[in-house]
């Protein structure tokens, strides 16, 4: 969406990959000139390079790129035999491929509320969603902030069960000095191109230190094949192009600077919204969390007033996520009704992201800023009946 506002300055948007890709441009087309000389396409040295840099970055002892986030989600079910039958703890506000992954696996996601301040899934409500059906918890770290895994993975352990970490907004964060997607048995990420490491296209990747794990994978992204033209079982195409692998690595290169940027938008955003509760109030962030801000998100109980104002004053915004899984027309069969997941609902209803984004300038991040306290000052001075 790009906007402007009623004095005819340009938008602030949410993303701005023209701006990212600008210094880079050089060095982008440098790569993609050797990787056309050498004529290997798909995977081959820059995928594998680049498998070696996440997984070292993630401590864990082995990656495999595939062809997107949900691929990665749906291969890592099916390496791990989780099919008919079987269910998969999501939680009830997230991304529809967090459980359509599960679905298409032949399994069946069931839904856990989220907590209210983090908006990360809830463990007390993943408890209670266990059933002897439960083959696997799996753990979103939402707009780039790590749900609680230490928890997460002692209630999977109880069970024995793995815990898998969902990191397509994640890359880069941490809880308790651990790398997003180390605690539990697998990592996966999307480098879908508005993530905060995103490919010209579509990619994904699994990190994880079973080395069992990490061969089917393989084995699943390529047809099932184990020696040259000798597929030992059914898999499927979703190998990573060479083009994604050799532009990540050179974006991979700058991912910490662009993390302090959003941290440091971050920063200055809750400094600015620390006086407008309950009008506005930030999404919560976990003093064990390393937050690496792929959303900004803030509630108020009048998100639409709020968006129109954004809006209008040129400032892209937009709601992550306005139904929750269970409320998805796709999921009717499994049940969901309203009411059911009540945090998930009414986050569904009040939360909404604003650019925080690293190539955000100071004179934008002033004007996000000084939008969002005008509205929330207006309101306040409307409820107290015009009296300052």
């Amino acid at each position: 969406m790009k906007t402007a506002d009623s004095g005819g300055r340009a938008a602030v948007p949410m993303i701005d990959l023209a701006a990212q890709y600008a210094p880079l441009r050089d060095e982008i087309l440098a790569t993609l000139t050797r990787v056309f000389d050498s004529g290997r396409f798909i995977l081959g040295p820059e995928v594998e390079a680049l498998e070696n840099e996440l997984a070292a970055m993630h401590s864990s002892a082995h990656a495999v790129g595939v062809a997107s986030g949900t691929d990665a989600l749906i291969l890592v079910w099916r390496a791990l035999g989780i099919g008919p039958g079987d269910e998969v703890i999501v939680p009830a506000l997230t991304f529809l491929a967090s459980a359509s992954s599960v679905r298409l696996a032949g399994a069946t996601p069931v839904f856990a509320d989220v907590r209210p301040d983090t908006l990360n899934l809830d463990v007390e409500a993943a408890k209670a969603a266990l059933t002897p059906r439960t083959k696997a918890i799996l753990a979103v770290h939402l707009y780039g902030q790590c749900a609680d895994v230490t928890a997460l993975k002692a209630l999977a352990d109880a069970r024995g069960i793995p815990l898998i970490e969902d990191c397509a907004q994640a890359i880069g964060a941490a809880w308790d000095g651990r790398p997003a997607g180390s605690t539990g048995l697998a990592g996966t990420t999307s480098f879908y191109p508005s993530k905060n490491l995103g490919a010209p296209g579509e990619g994904g990747m699994v990190w994880t230190s079973d080395a069992d794990l990490a061969a089917r994978l393989r084995r699943l992204r390529n047809h099932g094949e184990g020696r040259r033209y000798e597929h030992v079982e059914l898999g499927t195409n979703s190998r990573l192009s060479a083009v994604a692998g050799a532009v990540l690595r050179i974006k991979l290169r700058k991912l910490p600077e662009w993390t302090e940027a959003r941290r440091a938008n971050a920063e200055y955003y809750d400094a600015a919204f620390s006086g407008l509760s309950p009008l506005v109030q930030p999404v919560r962030t976990e003093p064990k969390a390393r937050h690496v801000y792929h959303q900004y998100s803030l509630t108020s109980s009048d998100r639409e007033g709020l968006r129109a104002h954004l809006t209008a004053a040129g400032i892209e915004n937009i709601v992550y996520y306005p139904i929750p899984l269970h409320l998805q027309p796709c999921f009717a069969s499994l049940g969901g009704r309203p009411g059911q997941f009540p945090v998930a609902e009414k986050s569904c209803a009040t939360v909404v992201s604003i650019p925080v984004h690293s190539e955000l300038s100071g004179k934008q991040r002033e004007r996000v800023a000084q939008a969002v306290t005008e509205w929330a000052r207006a309101g306040r001075l409307a409820a107290s009946g015009g009296m300052s």
